[in-house]
């Protein structure tokens, strides 16, 4: 993967219009997580120390193109000016004169904040002549924003075409950690992909058993595949119209050489809440009225002489209920495993989607992976093969 980073930029005196994701969550006008925010803090560093003008891009919400008072981005300046260390000028529009005579009020090394890109209908049209009017405010653009690469919008694809494009500091690492995850990793590579359905992970699972050394499947979706195996799987949730579906990505991994993991055993129990009875089930031994939510000790076991015996591991997903104890035991025993073998420089460790990252801030190891994407949507494109438009724009 060849793209451009700012490290091929000549950036002193230019100004440049930086796609960044705001779209943090809020309460009552008020930041809760400013974790995205401090995702663009490096980009900003860099832009600001060479001399230039930091002109800052974003969505929050989805205001479909209209104004939205409730949806503004104005509640984010000052969380933003405080992590940047000095003040932040504000533009009550992205495009046209004010965001034009902000822009030509600043100096170098100042930076600024846009209102919300999608109160205009051209942005997720990825209009031409809205490209253009966002092109016309900058020297250059810098796509910080890997969480949005996956749509083809006017922000995050048309105005790349428009003007010099490079990926922003943000970007540069995700990619590079994709890059050593999927396009040339160490091997072997072992996957791990949980969570609760195999109807949204169809193209995922298509693609990595056609990509990875061993697949482990956990979570709710294991259900399906113990269910197409032939094993009662009592009152799990299981896709059982999916069957069919799940041996043919059992025949597709064996066609192509990919070991799956499938559970040994379960723990199960009657009811899903916080510190009910539990009981560890050998496959084929759960009754009718239990329910499987989370990987046994034999299950855990192997799957940790798979890591072992890996050098690169991609996970995506929770192998049980790991938000409910005592239900979390297998993600943690996991998680704090693979953090070992991190720490131990033995495993390059990717990771990925909204409940692996809570799983593994829950675990308290999502520091020690050698990187973990906050992406959401694009994380899972990107391990399903899809071609990432605002990321295909920066390819040189």
């Amino acid at each position: 993967m060849t793209f451009r980073t700012l490290q091929d930029a000549d950036l002193k005196g230019k100004t440049a219009l930086v796609r960044v994701d705001f779209n943090v969550p809020m309460d009552d006008g008020k930041v809760t997580d400013d974790t995205r925010l401090r995702a663009a803090l490096p980009t900003i560093a860099l832009l600001s120390k060479a001399g230039a003008k930091t002109v800052l891009l974003a969505h929050f919400d989805r205001p479909k193109g209209k104004r939205v008072p409730s949806m503004s981005l104005l509640p984010v300046l000052d969380d933003l000016a405080t992590l940047v260390g000095k003040p932040i000028a504000w533009a009550d529009d992205c495009i046209g004169e004010p965001a034009m005579a902000t822009i030509k009020a600043m100096k170098p090394g100042d930076v600024a904040l846009l209102e919300n890109v999608r109160y205009h209908a051209g942005e997720e049209k990825n209009d031409p002549a809205f490209a253009a009017e966002l092109a016309k405010l900058a020297d250059i653009y810098v796509n910080d924003a890997f969480s949005a690469a996956h749509r083809a919008h006017a922000s995050t694809e048309g105005v790349a075409h428009l003007i010099p494009a490079y990926a922003g500091e943000n970007m540069r690492k995700e990619l590079e950690a994709l890059e050593l995850a999927l396009g040339k990793p160490h091997r072997p590579v072992l996957g791990i992909v949980g969570g609760s359905k195999v109807s949204t992970k169809l193209d995922l699972l298509k693609n990595l058993v056609t990509k990875l050394d061993k697949l482990a499947i956990g979570g709710g979706m294991a259900n399906t595949f113990l269910y197409a195996q032939g094993h009662d799987v009592g009152a799990s949730y299981c896709e059982k119209d999916l069957a069919e579906t799940a041996r043919d990505i059992i025949r597709l991994a064996g066609q192509n050489n990919c070991k799956l993991f499938l559970p040994l055993d379960i723990v199960v129990s009657e009811q899903m809440a916080a510190g009910v009875p539990t009981r560890i089930r050998g496959l084929g031994e759960v009754d009718e009225h239990e329910r499987i939510l989370d990987a046994g000790p034999e299950t855990v076991a192997r799957l940790k002489r798979a890591m072992a015996n890996s050098k690169t591991l991609i996970w995506n997903g929770p192998l049980g209920v790991f938000e409910i104890p005592p239900f979390q035991r297998g993600t943690m025993e996991a998680a704090w495993y693979a953090a070992q073998l991190c720490r131990e420089g033995k495993l390059i460790a990717v990771a990925g989607g909204g409940d692996t990252v809570s799983a593994l801030n829950a675990a308290g190891v999502a520091v020690d992976f050698t990187f973990v994407s906050t992406a959401g949507g694009a994380f899972l494109e990107w391990m399903e093969g899809k071609v990432l438009p605002g990321v295909e724009a920066l390819k040189i």
